[in-house]
């Protein structure tokens, strides 16, 4: 029966240390909070007050409750007060020197049947362990920031570290309210290592000028339901502190993928780090303020675009539910729509068609030849492609500036988002053609170059074959996997629930365009990945992907992906 903890203790008051110590004190263990300084350990004293306060004001506190969370605190400088604990969790910079004298220290005061848990996210849990005698009664106990309000801990188990001791902090998690996930020693644990290499993507995609940092992070909040863009949440987190977790696990792992952009290098070293400093990828109204400021990087709304072609006939080619969804969007936004099912000569006075056809590009290009011969002059093309060049699209017509990529997610009635697509031929008027007819159906528009998976596709698909890997390596199993990247990180699904939801195959193919232009060797498929593909396993639709699926669900579109927002709804 797993051990019950009585009495706790907390070192290094900063915002998580603080946190972990109302978590602690919130749910009836005595705690002991240590920091260096008297400066310290009033700033921690004052954010559990300020946490506390506004727990009260909210109705989700009794004013006697917060009087017994007090009663069960107390704050010290000195780590001798410590002697009496049964756990002990280090909360100090991330600095793996200062962690381990921590821990030499406590490895003195503390009784030989005391748990040391470090809440480093990034750095070995092992390398710090054997700065004491008993590295077998140390783990890693990870909250995720802020404390309180986070479910998941990861609880990192070393080589040498006691089951019991790993059974009496599962259940400590539990006691606490948490969800526990346990995992082994290594670079960046679940949540960090999947979510830090996605951030570190973006960071690289923004550097290229490939597209805008705000439709960067309008992409993934609004194509996958994220509750914040990638750049937006590197403001938050610390540039800093992202760089240094990054540079962590790449030295560990050595995967490309964690290389620290050497953007996130440059802002750093000229000291924008982030809200805390009050620029960073954005600017803030002042250090530490949310709000966000226009500079020289935000352009003015009357000069984003040049002056759009009149559309007021579109035509729409397919048979599935994507052109249907498309079509409805475009009637209720009080277009006149013609489809095209079987006769092209429809279309003939259409000024804009989009073809939702299926994802081959010889269909697609057979398409392409023959609108150009159907159509008007001047009418534009949109092919509705999530993973195949448009560009090829284009070279099949004899009006390569007039075709542009309208990239819409399934359900498209449902999905705000659409990724317009420009080729190194589409003319300007096309794209700003393009992005008024989205604003005018409710839309929100994104631009991008032509490359694999645009920008939703190119971020997400990365790293769902990360957390593949991560699995066939037998770090963590698809559960944990799951719970780690929804409570973690605060995400609409965890990567496999969305793998079985959007496609096996769909992300295979995806995931092969991708590295297939990239090259890059950590875009390579997860052989895993190939291997389900292979036997039938794609999903949701087939009854079995990475989990089982009783009921099958018939899939009956062949174009789009379906967005993982849409996809929780």
């Amino acid at each position: 029966m797993p051990r019950e903890f009585g009495t706790a203790g907390v070192v290094g008051l900063g915002t998580m240390g603080a946190g972990i110590v109302e978590v602690l004190a919130r749910n009836g263990l005595t705690v002991v909070g240590v920091d260096r300084d008297a400066d310290s350990v009033e700033r921690g004293r004052v954010h559990v007050q300020h946490s506390t306060d506004r727990a009260v004001k909210r109705g989700k506190l009794e004013p006697a409750e917060q009087q017994a969370i007090f009663d069960r605190i107390t704050f010290t400088l000195s780590m001798d007060d410590l002697a009496a604990a049964d756990v002990v969790v280090e909360a100090v910079p991330e600095q793996l020197a200062l962690k381990r004298e921590v821990f030499a220290a406590l490895d003195k005061i503390v009784t030989p049947e005391a748990v040391l848990a470090t809440n480093t996210s990034s750095l070995s849990v092992t390398e710090i362990s054997v700065a004491t005698q008993r590295p077998s009664r140390v783990v890693g106990l990870h909250f995720f920031n802020p404390a309180p309000v986070q479910d998941l801990v990861e609880v990192v188990r070393t080589v040498v570290t006691e089951p019991e001791v790993v059974e009496d902090v599962v259940a400590f998690g539990r006691r606490l309210g948490k969800s526990p996930v346990v995992i082994g020693d290594r670079a960046g644990f679940i949540a960090n290592a999947l979510l830090f290499g996605y951030l570190n993507h973006a960071v690289a995609m923004y550097d290229s000028r490939y597209v805008s940092r705000a439709d960067i992070d309008a992409a993934m909040v609004l194509g996958c339901g994220y509750p914040m863009g990638p750049l937006a949440l590197l403001d938050l987190i610390g540039l800093d502190t992202a760089y240094e977790i990054l540079d962590t696990m790449y030295r560990q792992d050595r995967n490309r993928l964690h290389a620290p952009s050497p953007l996130l290098r440059e802002l750093v070293t000229a000291g924008l780090r982030g809200r805390k400093s009050g620029r960073g990828f954005y600017a803030y109204e002042s250090p530490d303020s949310p709000s966000v400021v226009a500079d020289a990087q935000t352009p003015a709304e009357a000069e984003e675009d040049a002056s759009p072609r009149r559309v007021r006939q579109v035509g729409v080619v397919g048979s599935g539910t994507m052109a249907a969804g498309i079509a409805e969007v475009l009637v209720r936004g009080g277009y006149e729509v013609r489809r095209a099912t079987s006769r092209l000569s429809d279309l003939a006075g259409a000024d804009l068609v989009v073809e939702a056809v299926a994802e081959e590009l010889s269909v697609k290009q057979d398409l392409f030849s023959s609108l150009d011969e159907t159509c008007r002059p001047g009418a534009i093309l949109a092919t509705t492609t999530s993973s195949l060049p448009v560009i090829d699209c284009a070279a099949a017509t004899g009006r390569p500036a007039d075709v542009v990529g309208l990239h819409f997610f399934d359900p498209a009635p449902v999905t705000r988002l659409v990724e317009v697509v420009r080729t190194v031929s589409t003319a300007d008027d096309v794209v700003a053609t393009a992005r008024a007819v989205c604003r005018s159906i409710d839309k929100h528009p994104i631009t991008c170059g032509d490359r694999a998976g645009f920008v939703v596709n190119a971020l997400l698909f990365p790293y769902l074959n990360d957390a593949v890997k991560m699995l066939e390596a037998h770090y963590a199993g698809v559960d944990d996997i799951d719970t780690a990247m929804r409570l973690g990180c605060r995400l609409p699904m965890g990567p496999f629930e969305l793998l079985d939801a959007v496609g096996l195959d769909v992300a295979l193919a995806i995931q092969r365009s991708v590295f297939s232009e990239s090259r890059e060797p950590g875009f390579v498929p997860a052989p895993l990945l190939e291997q389900l593909v292979t036997a039938g396993y794609v999903g949701r639709k087939s009854g079995r992907g990475f989990r089982n699926h009783p009921q099958a669900i018939p899939v009956s579109e062949p174009t789009g992906v379906p967005s993982p927002s849409a996809a929780t709804a």
